[in-house]
């Protein structure tokens, strides 16, 4: 048996810029992202079975004789990539509701990392972070065919508070965002995070954002040059300039498509920005799933109050990556090859 356990992902500036259309023609040279991985996971059960089955379980159970049969499409690819094909048991379970599709926490980049890290290990492999996200960006984007960025696959393999650049030859490159650790703890306690009660199809958004890029590219430009500012401000223990470059920001993302903000979420933002929040932005594609909102302390209780029909989710910043948490190899011979 193998467990893989992936941390969830929160972002910050520069998301949009991750996207091929956007970063091989950039004015930089490059897209750039601040993200942080969360204290929020998904669990990827991966365990031999007696006979030559497959058997994948998440919010329903497949039953399946052939790899090809299986409908979870990002599963299914995780195990034609690295060739099991007969013969194995995957479970997947996670910290939010499987069923929240589009939250805005990249909850489908780490399970892309998570199946493929523990079908690494229940091979007998051990690869590293760069491996696990290109391999997902190869299923997501590739593959699948969806339309989406590089960074969440990056942010939930390596963990910690880094920034990512995306190069036009399609590599990328981080590094952990240097601050001091009393700074850091205290803009994670500045910080809100709130479930707007709306779900969506985030592809349908993105599929918008992505035909837009084109014609957006000066806005693009702009968000992806905050990532240094932002960087500068966390190094200088400016919380406030950061607040505030979160509000530039969401107004600069709501630019990019019709569909990242609606009547709900402009008053929940209203709403909190009235009781004291700084800034904040959607999570993710836009149009619904998380609120994230930058709050002093002192204001929290006010913006709390103000909130009080919303969930507020708690959370914390994760430094590790997608990680083995459990391996026992199954009695027997083979592994399902």
């Amino acid at each position: 048996m193998i467990i893989s356990k992936t941390p969830l992902r929160m972002s910050f500036f520069g998301g949009g810029t991750d996207f091929a259309d956007y970063y091989q023609n950039s004015r930089y040279g490059y897209g750039s992202v601040i993200s942080t991985a969360l204290d929020m996971y998904v669990y990827i059960m991966v365990c031999k079975r007696f006979d030559d089955k497959i058997r994948v379980c998440y919010t329903i159970n497949e039953f399946v004789d052939s790899v090809d049969q299986i409908q979870h499409n990002i599963i299914r690819e995780a195990l034609k990539m690295l060739g099991v094909k007969k013969g194995i048991d995957i479970v997947y379970s996670a910290d939010i509701p499987l069923s929240s599709a589009g939250i805005g926490l990249a909850s489908s980049s780490a399970l892309a990392v998570g199946v493929l890290n523990a079908l690494h290990a229940y091979k007998g492999e051990h690869v590293s972070p760069e491996v696990l996200a290109g391999e997902a960006c190869e299923i997501e984007i590739r593959r699948l065919g969806n339309p989406i960025g590089m960074q969440d696959q990056y942010a939930v393999a390596y963990g910690g508070f880094r920034k990512y650049k995306f190069h036009k030859n399609n590599v990328v490159t981080n590094e952990m965002v240097i601050c001091r650790q009393s700074v850091m703890n205290k803009f994670c306690k500045n910080l809100m995070l709130y479930y707007t009660g709306l779900t969506r199809i985030s592809s349908v958004i993105l599929a918008e954002q992505k035909s837009n890029i084109a014609d957006k590219r000066p806005v693009l430009d702009e968000m992806a040059g905050m990532v240094d500012q932002a960087e500068r401000a966390l190094a200088e223990g400016d919380l406030e300039e950061i607040g505030k470059m979160l509000d530039k920001a969401w107004k600069l993302k709501r630019q990019m498509s019709s569909g990242i903000s609606n009547p709900v979420i402009e008053e929940m933002y209203q709403k909190a920005k009235t009781a004291g929040a700084l800034g904040g932005k959607i999570l993710g594609a836009g149009g619904g799933g998380f609120m994230l909102l930058y709050v002093p302390c002192d204001r929290q209780a006010d913006v709390r109050n103000k909130m009080r029909g919303y969930k507020e989710t708690p959370f914390a910043f994760e430094t590790e990556g997608s990680r083995i948490i459990f391996s026992e190899k199954n009695r027997g011979e083979g592994w399902g090859m």
